[in-house]
């Protein structure tokens, strides 16, 4: 008779540099879309849940906002968020891009880590089908070298490709192996534990986010108003009335968003519709109204009334 092994549950998160792959990641683990992604630097601003689930397991992952010098009073509270959640995790991920080289803002979350003395932590070189296998040896190497000058001993350094899905299922297995043992925290087949509203805000800032000017992505914030079932429908044909607020920091920004006749906005809209739906799994009419807050990411007010 063999025992079998325990089931292990706990949390993971991921930190790193911004657009280091720390969403895209979390998606492919989880196997659903949990965390939104763009190009742009800093899209995640919340720490999102996403939940795995498995016979032996349930892995808990937190895609934290990208740690960078910050430059605004928005900047430092994702700073200290992330250093709060990784205090509070089993284990702790480290992302870094295999397209670009180890560098000043690698090391200094590296070092930043160094004093989580006690949990164990894997490094993530993320993005490998963007470079040939001698770049990737090079930045391994690179992790390597990093580890042993700040004084981190790696528990695994691991290459994936979350778009491809290479070696996501080994890094899975991994983060399971370096959680404690316990029962599932959460109820089978619940993927994230982001309030709808939440979520629902985070898909109409991604919409947003597409195409937009290098200094707009920081400026965009976005609130749901209201999600209100609409009256007199057919119990089969439910519509969801989504009523959201854009914020900008300037009127020349609101003009970006709005596009030429309202253009863009329709744009984002049936992006961002249609990203709900598949969400809500409900058909939606969305109203978008964009309004400027001025200087909201410096302004500690403004930034509690939106949520941060």
């Amino acid at each position: 008779m063999t025992d079998t092994p325990a089931h292990r549950s706990g949390f993971a998160c991921f930190v790193g540099r911004p657009n280091a792959g720390k969403s895209t990641l979390t998606n492919a683990l989880v196997g659903d879309k949990v965390a939104i992604t763009s190009s742009k630097p800093q899209t995640t601003r919340h720490t999102i849940r996403g939940i795995v689930h498995r016979d032996d397991a349930q892995l808990v992952l937190v895609d934290t906002p990208g740690v960078h010098k910050p430059r605004t009073l928005l900047g430092e509270r994702l700073n200290a968020l992330v250093q709060e959640t990784w205090a509070e995790v089993d284990v702790i991920g480290f992302c870094l891009d295999a397209s670009q080289p180890v560098g000043p803002g690698d090391r200094f979350i590296a070092t930043q880590l160094a004093t989580a003395r006690r949990t164990p932590k894997v490094a993530i070189v993320t993005k490998t089908d963007l470079v040939d296998h001698a770049t990737v040896g090079e930045r391994l190497l690179e992790v390597a070298r990093l580890g042993e000058d700040v004084g981190i001993a790696w528990d695994e350094v691991v290459p994936v490709s979350a778009v491809k899905g290479d070696q996501v299922s080994l890094l899975a297995d991994l983060l399971v192996r370096l959680l404690p043992e316990g029962p599932p925290l959460y109820p089978e087949g619940e993927l994230t534990d982001e309030p709808e509203m939440v979520m629902v805000a985070e898909l109409i800032r991604e919409a947003a986010l597409e195409g937009v000017h290098d200094e707009l992505p920081h400026s965009i914030a976005v609130v749901v108003d209201e999600m209100i079932p609409r009256e007199g429908r057919p119990a089969d044909k439910p519509l969801l009335d989504v009523h959201a607020s854009l914020f900008v920091e300037r009127d020349s920004q609101k003009g970006i968003i709005i596009g030429h006749k309202g253009s863009r906005l329709r744009e984002v809209g049936t992006r961002a519709r249609q990203q709900i739906e598949a969400l809500l799994g409900t058909k939606v009419h969305l109203d978008l109204h964009v309004k400027v807050a001025q200087d909201w990411q410096r302004d500690p007010k403004q930034l509690r009334r939106l949520g941060f």
